[in-house]
């Protein structure tokens, strides 16, 4: 066979998939998150529902930022926001949210204090948790706002729907609280063949019929998350809590894309460097993959470090120059290489990992599928080392 010859190190003016340099301080790697095409996902998950959406925005915002999605979001209409835990919470309220945020996370007692100072609702999930959003609601003469969590089937936190009669009286009969929602989680809605979803809204709707029997205001009664909002319209109710179909991205292979939503999060690279592999010889740890003809190799640098999965070594797929190509060898910490064949390929050539190029796209589900897991892992494990550059919006970079 013909032997591949090496291409020049120095990148040439423009070509095909090149990238102009980014900034001398910053990295060749970059999560780039079309505000845009979030805005537009929450239009049409409201107009599909009609009824209020709640965005959920935790694990810094499934990877997209916790604070610029939230930020656009509430300019585009968001009138609240769920998150796991406080820190996120207080996170927000420093960044100028001021539309109501729920922590939906089990609270911890002396954690409690922070909720009320910074007026983030609680999730109430027991006799117990209640007493203590009392006790600390008192020390600080300030109401304490709650919404009651509902155990259906999902066996995490909350009361059994089946016993959870004298728990809502006692939060409703509450001196410091305000019960101002009740809800749960569904456990199999992502499934639209799932039985349990449609038990679950049973148990959940005769719960809340204590609310009745009290002759106390029905609060806010929310249920459907993201597969609740594509498969199951009887569970949308009062509110619905999008997450990962929020940013354009379906929760299951089985789930249906009934609302028009568009992804909004691309991670991109560059070439860092070329080289051509010799027939027998091997790449990477472990020597796990071997060439079998002289082929050409490119390094990216990313790596498990950043959050790319380490399964997808030697199976995982990016492009270059509009063409996939597949990883050769495991993923590193910082770095992953490329077998590009007898194709050509520039340092500083853009390599896409999650979005599209030319004619060609890889998508967070293809990725996940490829690396034997979820699309919600994918996306949150993206960490802070790669830079969030932002699209549209009053962030527009163009």
């Amino acid at each position: 066979m013909s032997t591949p010859t090496a291409t020049a190190q120095r990148a040439p003016a423009a070509g095909p998939g090149h990238l102009p340099s980014p900034a001398a301080s910053g990295r060749p790697s970059r999560i780039l998150v079309d505000l845009d095409a979030l805005a537009a996902n929450l239009r049409a998950i409201a107009a599909h529902v009609r009824v209020p959406v709640m965005p959920i925005v935790k694990a810094n915002a499934y990877g997209h930022g916790l604070v610029p999605v939230a930020r656009h979001l509430q300019a585009s209409g968001a009138g609240s926001f769920g998150v796991a835990f406080v820190e996120e919470g207080i996170a927000l309220r420093e960044a100028g949210i001021d539309v109501p945020i729920l922590v939906m996370g089990g609270i911890f007692g002396p954690q409690v204090a922070q909720f009320i100072r910074h007026d983030l609702q609680l999730t109430v999930s027991s006799l117990s948790k209640l007493r203590q959003v009392e006790d600390a609601a008192a020390a600080l003469g300030r109401r304490a706002r709650v919404h009651l969590k509902i155990d259906t089937g999902m066996e995490r936190i909350g009361v059994h729907a089946g016993s959870a009669g004298a728990f809502i009286e006692a939060a409703v009969g509450s001196r410091w609280c305000d019960v101002v929602g009740v809800y749960s989680h569904l456990a199999c809605a992502d499934d639209p063949a799932a039985p349990m979803t449609m038990q679950q809204l049973e148990r959940f709707l005769e719960a809340c019929t204590h609310f009745e029997r009290l002759d106390a205001p029905m609060p806010v009664r929310h249920l459907a998350n993201s597969g609740g909002v594509l498969h199951f319209p009887a569970t949308h109710l009062d509110m619905v809590r999008p997450g990962i179909l929020l940013y354009g991205v379906l929760p299951d292979p089985a789930s249906r894309p009934v609302v028009a939503v568009r992804p909004a999060l691309s991670l991109v690279s560059q070439v860092v460097y070329f080289k051509v592999v010799r027939e027998g010889s091997t790449v990477g740890y472990g020597a796990s993959w071997t060439a079998a003809q002289d082929t050409r190799v490119v390094t990216v640098p990313v790596g498990y470090g950043d959050g790319w999965p380490r399964a997808l070594s030697s199976r995982g797929e990016v492009l270059v120059r509009g063409r996939r190509h597949r990883l050769a060898g495991r993923v590193c910490m910082d770095q992953f290489m490329v077998d590009i064949g007898m194709h050509s390929a520039w340092n500083e050539d853009e390599v896409v990992l999650v979005g599209g190029q030319g004619a060609e796209a890889i998508t967070v589900e293809e990725v996940a599928h490829t690396a034997g897991t979820i699309p919600y892992e994918i996306l949150v494990q993206l960490n802070e080392r790669i830079p969030r550059e932002y699209r549209g919006g009053a962030h527009d970079a163009g």
